[in-house]
């Protein structure tokens, strides 16, 4: 063997060896990395690190054996057949759709798993489990009869549900009480049930305050009726009683009746506390209990958990802090603040956890609709005109104008006169009476849809929702009860205004004609044959250079347009003499 050859076996060995070395270096190098990672929610389906952790997932986990599926283009659409049917034939359609594919939409599970399995083996295992659960959503999303709406697409996220869950004794579902089934997951209930047959569910029906009594009672006789668990909560008025400051506008009703009652802190901490030891109790009782795999037997016998669990926005982590009496959690009006679950110790006896807020998938709403109840942040909206068109659809007319003192512009002779006020009037006449102005000289709707929908979610437009089968018309007198005289006021003008019938209908619609010629130019038009009709009488001033008249036209008032200016271009006719040498 000469000097220059080399074995190959030893280059082989060395190689292998800094193969593993680097290996290992990199694994470790990734689990730090998960360490330091900071949670965040990711509910948009264009985001782009959403696709890049997907793609990433796809290519880690499937191999030569198990490819990537190919999905099928169906060419055999209904387009035109969804064209000609009516919205509320395309409603109901949604509807049979909704409940044939009730059972696809669920809440994550969390793969079987046991303490001494190996941590690559359990996050294997978890992101296989989700990535299924994505897929099963995503072929949701391919058909055009259902609207899904964005849900949380961070399997982090879902790992803190998974262990608030399985520490839980009783778990706390906080819900807004304008819309308390908007904001109810049924699937999270059932979960919990498959985890532990003796776990309970409670609904806390957070911001009761802004609820009437009589609408209070329905809600209570609805979750009675169908056996949900339930009690009226108010974090706001709780944590000004514990500061001191008593909350305007809130009064405590002296009733005995404990179905339509509000707790304070302390009488909510012993109800939870009571209610979660008489499910441990259950459980020890019980014949065929099973121990719950993330509990110690030590953990069990000291206190019991109370998770709390929900949207984001909702006021979980402002509930935690009036029960403990003091800023233990980040609370913010921006959804998404609480990034990991917290356990907060209150006695030997309790211990509260709090998760943070998931977006659960759903049929029932639009993303305008999320936008508004607070469910996705909304200064990170980018059409705000849909939102706020929600808000208008809710709060009535009289309202809007009582809270803001504006005047919103009246229906149209031609359309119906009931009809809820547009976006584009309520932003109009809000940046009119406010002085929102933009760079452009064009009212700033961005500014005043982020106010309005923040007041909105604080209660400042008044709102509710009633349950399934209860009609809303004395509900609607004890709503509208304030602003009495602003409504009589209201009919007076509107009866004065339809008095004269023909003429007044006459006038607004030659002024509807005219604005409308305005908009879309016809009225430059005729101005254009007008003057050159002028010129062809007036033979004689052919021989004079025709003067450029400025157009201001432009100046035009509220005709209740797009609020666009009118741009006028008159064009200087051509030289067409002869061309001197």
């Amino acid at each position: 063997m000469g000097k220059n050859e080399k074995t190959s076996l030893g280059r082989a060995l060395v190689k292998h060896h800094n193969q593993m070395v680097q290996q290992i270096k990199e694994k470790g190098r990734y689990y730090r990395k998960q360490e330091n990672k900071v949670l965040e929610s990711v509910t948009e389906v264009t985001d782009i690190d959403a696709i890049i952790e997907k793609a990433e997932e796809a290519e880690r986990l499937y191999t030569h054996d198990n490819p990537t599926p190919k999905f099928l283009i169906n060419l055999d659409t209904n387009a035109e057949n969804n064209e000609m049917m009516t919205p509320e034939e395309l409603r109901e359609q949604q509807l049979k759709e909704e409940k044939i594919h009730a059972g696809s939409l669920q809440v994550p599970r969390r793969p079987p798993w046991y303490p001494g399995m190996e941590v690559d083996q359990l996050d294997f295992n978890e992101k296989q489990a989700f990535l299924i659960w994505r897929r099963k959503l995503a072929s949701l999303e391919e058909n055009e009869k259902l609207v899904l709406t964005p849900f949380e697409k961070n399997l982090d996220i879902w790992r803190q549900l998974w262990r608030v869950l399985e520490r839980s004794d009783l778990l706390v579902m906080v819900v807004d009480a304008r819309d308390p089934l908007f904001y109810r997951c049924p699937d999270l209930e059932a979960y919990a049930r498959e985890i532990d047959e003796h776990k309970e569910t409670m609904l806390l029906v957070n911001k009761a305050d802004l609820l009437p009594l009589a609408v209070r009672g329905k809600w209570a006789k609805y979750f009675q009726d169908n056996g949900i668990l339930y009690l009226f909560w108010s974090a706001k008025a709780a944590t000004a009683a514990v500061e001191g400051k008593p909350l305007i506008g809130f009064e405590q009703e002296n009733t005995s009746n404990s179905d339509t009652k509000i707790y304070g802190g302390e009488e909510l901490l012993a109800r939870l506390q009571a209610e979660a030891e008489a499910i441990a109790a259950t459980r020890k009782k019980s014949t065929m209990k099973k121990s719950t795999i993330s509990k110690g037997a030590d953990q069990a016998a000291k206190h019991v958990v109370v998770g709390f669990v929900g949207y984001p926005n909702v006021g979980k982590s402002s509930t935690i802090n009036a029960l403990v009496g003091e800023k233990r959690t980040g609370v913010t009006s921006t959804p998404g603040k609480t990034k990991h679950f917290q356990t907060l110790i209150i006695s030997e006896e309790l211990m509260l956890c709090d998760c943070p807020g998931l977006v659960f998938p759903s049929f029932t709403s639009s993303r305008y609709e999320m936008i508004a109840s607070g469910v996705l942040p909304i200064d990170r909206m980018t059409q705000h005109r849909e939102a706020i068109q929600v808000v208008a659809n809710r709060v009535p007319r009289h309202l809007i104008e009582k809270v803001y003192n504006i005047t919103l512009p009246k229906p149209r002779v031609y359309e119906p006169q009931t009809r809820p006020p547009l976006a584009s009037e309520l932003l109009r006449a809000y940046c009119s009476s406010r002085g929102y102005v933009g760079s452009s000289g064009l009212p700033d709707e961005t500014k005043a849809s982020r106010i309005i929908l923040k007041d909105y979610l604080d209660g400042k437009l008044p709102h509710f929702e009633l349950p399934p089968g209860f009609e809303a018309d004395a509900d609607k007198e004890t709503d509208v009860g304030p602003s009495s005289s602003l409504t009589d006021d209201d009919s007076d003008l509107s009866d004065d205004e339809d008095s004269p019938a023909v003429e007044g209908d006459l006038e607004h619609a030659l002024k509807d004609l005219d604005s409308y010629e305005k908009e879309n130019g016809l009225a430059a038009k005729k101005a254009g044959k007008q003057v050159r009709k002028k010129t062809a009488t007036a033979s004689y001033k052919q021989h004079r250079k025709p003067m450029r008249k400025k157009d201001r036209s432009w100046r035009v008032g509220n005709d209740e347009g797009d609020g666009m200016p009118v741009v006028r271009v008159i064009q200087k006719p051509a030289n067409l003499g002869p061309i001197k040498a």
